[in-house]
């Protein structure tokens, strides 16, 4: 499989992006050693492009999983790609480093390739990961994402993320960085739930008129988590179309999902 960086995309700030990535995001119920287990495969079969995040608490063994594999001659640094993400209790400008660096040293590595915002909100700060209330609601509290953004710029001008860009924005969210006083990056991505059931043609078009990068998760369709899509929603690689096109070109539904999305 040819994965390497002759299959990348070119981002806006000059750094090239592996356009397959391996997402480490996993079930709660996985034991995290899989996850390390995971990242060792994705590595030997050919990924080079690692999309993890602070929230999915497993980047301990993805980090000492990569490091591993540089370890045994498998892959340098420089070869892999890998993504974490701002998560929402620390979007106050003071905790974007803090947070950055607590993915630092969990993964043992100097920098990472990429740092997004995960989620346009903010929620209260803390240990706690989803801060609720009495009620059981969800404890937000009001921050400038710009503000948040210029942290992120600092992280950058700091040598501990080589790009930034942002997840889960829409257009008019964007805009609102893209129009930031004295804006000094642009986001180089905006990573959104993309596939055939949910393509995104508007979003795509507007992030490819300011040269952003649309970086597709749940590509092979949502995942099936109760409390993120129905129960009974339809699967995506269960579809007719997708599984006609497969077997006539003798390929997986799954092939023919992720080359929809590279087309």
């Amino acid at each position: 499989m040819d994965l390497n960086r002759s299959r990348s995309v070119k981002l806006n700030d000059g750094h090239v992006m592996p356009v397959l990535g391996f997402g480490t995001l996993a079930p709660d119920d996985v034991p995290k050693s899989k996850s390390g287990e995971a990242t060792k495969v994705a590595i030997d079969v050919g990924f080079r492009h690692f999309d993890a995040a602070y929230i999915y608490q497993n980047e301990k063994e993805v980090g000492k999983a990569i490091r591993e594999k540089i370890a045994d001659g498998t892959v340098k640094r420089e070869d892999i790609f890998y993504t974490t993400k701002l998560w929402t209790t620390f979007c106050r400008p003071e905790l974007v480093r803090p947070a950055l660096e607590r993915s630092l040293k969990a993964l043992q590595l100097d920098y990472v390739d990429l740092f997004i915002i995960h989620l346009p909100i903010a929620m209260k700060p803390g240990e706690e990961l989803m801060p609720k209330d009495a009620n059981g609601d969800f404890i937000l509290e009001t921050v400038d994402l710009c503000s948040t953004w210029a942290a992120m710029e600092k992280c950058k001008d700091a040598g501990l993320t080589k790009s930034i860009g942002v997840s889960n924005f829409n257009h008019k969210q964007l805009e609102m960085i893209l129009n930031k006083p004295g804006l000094k990056y642009k986001p180089v991505c905006n990573q959104v739930e993309c596939h055939p059931y949910l393509n995104q043609s508007k979003l795509l078009e507007f992030c490819k008129s300011k040269d952003i990068v649309l970086v597709a998760y749940s590509a092979l369709g949502s995942q099936k988590n109760p409390a993120w899509v129905e129960r009974d929603s339809p699967s995506l690689l269960e579809e007719p179309v997708l599984n006609a096109i497969a077997k006539k070109h003798n390929r997986s539904p799954g092939q023919v999902a992720l080359r929809f999305q590279l087309q």
